[in-house]
């Protein structure tokens, strides 16, 4: 199932919060090689997620980490401002109804299906919060895989070539994406309304 949890309710679900953290040092550190900070316990963990962002996990059934990504809006602090501003060309994204997404990581154990299905998270998220688009930075193996996911961004900047190239993209949000990210996903667009409104009851305008 999809859970969307901001980061101050993380504690209420430790196998969660501990999988999460350490399927993502598995992958950042230990498969793509970034330099990132793992800490003893073997999680990997960053500043940006002392900010209380919103989470969307996929949770198998034995309430281990099988996905998720992270959401922060883009008028606080980013990765994209702080980390990856080139690649606006001396522009800066604030904009209320832009959120960042971050961290996309997948458990070395995940069903197929777990990538669309966080793909459909984020555009539920995008259009309960009335959102126009998500931003993200991502590197050249991701372009096919946005792709084949049926959801692929728009590409506003790029860095370097090859296969070190990264880009910065933005996705729209809209009741069409997320009810075609629902069909690739084979979930229904109603059940994970009902996850989102568990998640976050006061999110009225839930569409």
């Amino acid at each position: 199932m999809l859970r969307f949890i901001h980061g101050s309710e993380l504690a209420a679900f430790p196998r969660l919060r501990e999988t999460m953290f350490r399927d993502r040092a598995a992958q950042f550190r230990d498969r793509l090689g970034w330099a990132v900070t793992v800490d003893a316990a073997g999680w990997e963990r960053d500043e940006y997620d002392r900010l209380d962002p919103l989470y969307v996990i996929w949770e198998g059934a034995d309430g281990r980490h099988g996905g998720s990504m992270r959401f922060l809006p883009t008028t606080g602090r980013t990765m994209l401002a702080e980390h990856f501003a080139e690649l606006l060309e001396g522009r800066r994204l604030a904009d209320p109804r832009i959120w960042e997404c971050t961290r996309f990581c997948l458990s070395v154990d995940a069903p197929p299906g777990v990538s669309a299905a966080l793909m459909l998270g984020g555009a539920q998220v995008g259009t309960a919060f009335g959102l126009t688009h998500a931003a993200g930075v991502f590197d050249a193996r991701m372009i096919r895989i946005y792709g084949l996911l049926g959801w692929p961004p728009e590409i506003v900047g790029s860095r370097g070539s090859g296969a070190g190239r990264i880009s910065l993209g933005l996705w729209a949000f809209s009741d069409r994406i997320r009810l075609a990210m629902a069909a690739r996903a084979g979930l229904s667009d109603e059940l994970v309304r009902h996850w989102f409104l568990r998640s976050r009851p006061g999110i009225a305008r839930a569409a």
